[in-house]
């Protein structure tokens, strides 16, 4: 039959049912769904609280021989739809396993004891408003989003022992380098930069470049910005990747083996840089070709110096230098540095780096007459300042275009001594191309924009162009999103200039691909992943392949590229490296470990203030940014929220079955209970696709074992616990022997306590040991803003836990 949108099986057998479960949750794209009795799942299915509903909902309740109780000497065993309340009311249960027993009828109102199942309990999903919400409207961490809502916001009945990792966080995943982001925070925040800075040269080898120039998704993306501002992660990345710089003999150190591999390297922009330090890392032998005397690409001839200085570059080249890379400069491929065939036989990997330098123009009527000396193009015009140039292009200066380049070609005209120098774009001012705030810089120096304006054609007087005639663009693209800019000829201006710079972007220049490669649309094809090639053993990344990006793009297909490439030479059975180049990180990767939620990032903080040169004292060759001190982006690096997962396992029976050491059965393999809770997205537990709990196992009791469960909650009929504590304590003459002490929805895993384990070893239980006891429990709490008093229940609940036994 069909329920919603979903079809519903009632499986008669747990190999059916297993079989149906093997696609992944519908939650993770997938197409299944279990359930085990009760109303939880249902419930969140009726909210749409998912992103994505299930085709199926397999139902067990039908599977028989899984409701069973049952105990003998060694344990005992309770099946995975046996009934909370049937756990609850069992004999043998309550004389020798009174923990769980009391755990099962703390389960909310006896209605839903009679429906929820001792597998469904153990295995319901997070608690947690945002996760719960319905429609869908938060899509948090636990459900592929990339922040936690409740960090910052309701988070009353939220863990107080701080946040799972889970995913990645909003910085880390709108990073198109995937830069381990909080990571390198932290240890900048313990004190270490030298960890903070091998961190970072994991998925980033040229920061003091990216700190520079980089448009800093990261920030834009920081969940801190809904508080009082994002954390200025770019300050801090440019701060650390000088101190790189600066100590790069270290940081930056030959292989210590090498491999006897070699790779070419074509281009030496960002794409061409990261995988050849990358390569060199794992021990390969690394030339980079560079067809302009010097190296850096467009890093060193097509970013003006006042944002990207030259020194910086010529540094980060030297610490490659130092680490073995050879640089050859004006080695064209197809001129000095042979043809693509011959590198492919010199070399055992070639990576084609070659960036995008042939500049687009448009027809202009009238520019093909004589006396049009007054049009130019933009890049050659940034390349001539590199190389030397300290000429102003003209007295009034129009730029054609609506992107970064053109924002640098006119701030760079007007700092030049220009007198006027106004930009002309076809893109309304909301969707222009360039960094918002790169664009803003312009404005504020007085470079004049003409938004939703295109060229027509030139303006002549006397036989030479003194201007331009604009005409009105409606639409920059057609009805499917392609490009096809729409014009209205009513509505025409002309602008005088002496000197017009058309930017409107630049294409890759392929006549060395020798028909061998692949190419759309004017660009390499290479593979999403490892950047290879149509043409075996040759790789291709940035802007050859993607056409103008940012920086941090570039560097992240260099290094996916120096991953395949290493993997591809290295021997499979014997891994030689000493410090591999990291593959692409996976997204959405758990390290299991709580993290703390400190404090004072939770308190209202000021934005590091980063000086900068008055718009009035700004040149064509000096910085405008200064890089902020050593101690600032401590500070600063205080400010990370750190962001995690700080939902609670709300399931009652969990702290009892760790307690007990239980171990829970499926139809795969047998899991100790305090292993088999686990935050994850979607899910509570470690269990895999078409995995099915199908008995829960309790130890023997040892003769002086006594137990004890207390739960504290909002409202006694049906709510889920705010907080609860399980304890299963060894006496031996009055004293304990071993102890158990679990906490339950205080984290998004059941807690052991085993600093409050350790203590009461060897103690009475007497009022003395549960006040210190209580107050012990309490060490290494992180409560939120609103859920501080759950520390005190803590203390209270263990206090009482012990007071309970004695």
């Amino acid at each position: 039959m069909t329920l919603g949108n979903f079809e519903h099986i009632r499986a008669s057998s747990l190999e059916e049912a297993s079989s149906l479960a093997e696609t992944p949750a519908a939650s993770s794209e997938g197409e299944t769904l279990v359930v085990a009795g009760g109303t939880d799942l249902l419930g969140l299915l009726k909210d749409r609280v998912h992103p994505s509903y299930p085709k199926r909902l397999v139902d067990l309740k039908g599977i028989p021989g899984l409701d069973f109780i049952g105990a003998d000497e060694r344990g005992a065993r309770i099946g995975a739809l046996a009934s909370l309340a049937d756990i609850a009311k069992s004999p043998v249960l309550r004389s020798t396993y009174p923990l769980v027993a009391e755990a099962a009828r703390a389960v909310a109102s006896p209605q839903i004891r009679n429906m929820g199942t001792l597998g469904g309990n153990i295995c319901q999903e997070p608690r947690c408003w945002y996760y719960r919400n319905p429609d869908d409207r938060f899509r948090c961490l636990r459900k592929g989003g990339a922040k936690c809502n409740a960090i910052v916001g309701e988070n009353r009945y939220h863990s107080i022992f701080g946040a799972a990792q889970m995913g990645m966080p909003a910085c880390r995943s709108d990073c198109p380098g995937n830069v381990d982001i909080p990571r390198y925070l932290e240890r900048i925040r313990a004190g270490d930069p030298d960890g903070a800075a091998r961190i970072l040269l994991q998925s980033n080898p040229m920061p003091a470049i990216t700190g520079r120039v980089c448009p800093h998704y990261c920030e834009k993306a920081c969940n801190r910005g809904e508080m009082d501002g994002p954390v200025s992660v770019r300050a801090i990345e440019r701060s650390l990747g000088d101190y790189i710089l600066e100590n790069a003999d270290r940081l930056m150190p030959p292989p210590e083996r090498l491999s006897g591999k070699s790779v070419a390297v074509v281009g030496s922009g960002p794409a061409g840089l990261a995988a050849a330090y990358y390569l060199r890392r794992s021990g390969h032998e690394v030339r980079v070709l560079e067809r302009m005397p010097a190296a850096g690409g467009m890093l060193a001839y097509g970013i003006p110096a006042y944002r990207l200085p030259k020194d910086v570059v010529a540094r980060l080249i030297r610490a490659y230098e130092r680490m073995g890379i050879a640089f050859e400069p004006e080695a064209d491929l197809g001129g000095k540095a042979g043809s693509l065939g011959e590198l492919r036989v010199r070399f055992d990997r070639v990576f084609l780096a070659t960036g995008a330098w042939t500049q687009k123009t448009i027809p202009i009527a009238g520019a093909e007459l004589p006396g049009s000396s007054i049009l130019g193009m933009g890049l050659d015009f940034l390349i001539g300042i590199q190389k030397g140039g300290r000429e102003a292009p003209g007295r009034k200066v129009l730029v054609i275009g609506g992107g970064n380049v053109a924002v640098d070609v006119a701030i760079s005209a007007l700092r030049l001594g220009a007198e006027e120098v106004t930009m002309a774009c076809l893109e309304a001012r909301d969707i222009m191309p360039a960094f918002p705030e790169d664009l803003e810089d312009a404005l504020n120096e007085g470079v004049r924009l003409l938004p939703s304006w295109g060229p027509r054609a030139l303006i002549r007087r006397g036989g030479a162009a003194v201007g331009l005639e604009l005409v009105r663009c409606t639409s920059v693209f057609d009805a499917k999103g392609r490009f096809g800019p729409s014009f209205d000829p009513a509505q025409t201006a002309a602008f005088e200039a002496d000197r017009i710079l058309l930017a409107i972007g630049q294409g890759a220049e392929l006549s060395y691909a020798e028909k061998a490669l692949k190419i759309e649309r004017g660009l390499i094809v290479a593979d999403g992943k490892t950047q290879a090639t149509s043409l075996a053993g040759v790789f291709a990344g940035g802007d050859a392949t993607t056409g103008p990006a940012s920086v941090v793009g570039a560097l992240a297909a260099g290094r996916r590229a120096a991953a395949a490439i290493d993997s591809g030479l290295s021997d499979a059975g014997e891994r030689r490296r000493s410090s591999p180049a990291p593959a692409v990180s996976e997204p959405g990767r758990l390290d299991g470990e709580l993290r703390p939620v400190r404090q004072d990032s939770l308190r209202g903080s000021k934005r590091v203030f980063i000086p900068a040169l008055a718009a009035s004292r700004r040149g064509i060759s000096i910085e405008d940014v200064a890089t902020i001190e050593r101690t600032q982006i401590e500070s600063e690096a205080q400010r990370c929220l750190d962001c995690g997962c700080v939902a609670v396992n709300a399931s009652d029976m969990a702290p009892a079955l760790v307690a007990l050491g239980a171990f829970i059965r499926t139809n795969r393999r047998s899991i100790a209970a305090e292993d088999f809770f686990a935050a994850r997205p979607f899910g509570t537990t470690v269990l895999e696709a078409g995995e099915l709990v199908t008995e829960i196992d309790l130890p023997a009791p040892e003769p002086g074992s006594s137990f004890s469960f207390h739960k504290f909650r909002a409202r006694n009929a049906i709510d889920f616990p705010v907080l609860s504590v399980a304890a299963a304590f060894l006496l031996d003459g009055g004293r304990v022997k071993r102890a158990s002490i679990v906490f339950g929805a205080v984290a998004p895993v059941p807690l052991r306590a085993r600093l409050v384990e350790e203590f009461i070893v060897g103690r009475e239980l007497d009022e003395e040991t549960a006040e210190a006891a209580g107050s012990l429990a309490a060490l290494g709490t992180y409560p939120l803003e609103r859920n501080g008093y759950k520390v005190q229940v803590l203390k209270a609940l263990v206090r009482k836990a012990i007071i309970t036994l004695r």
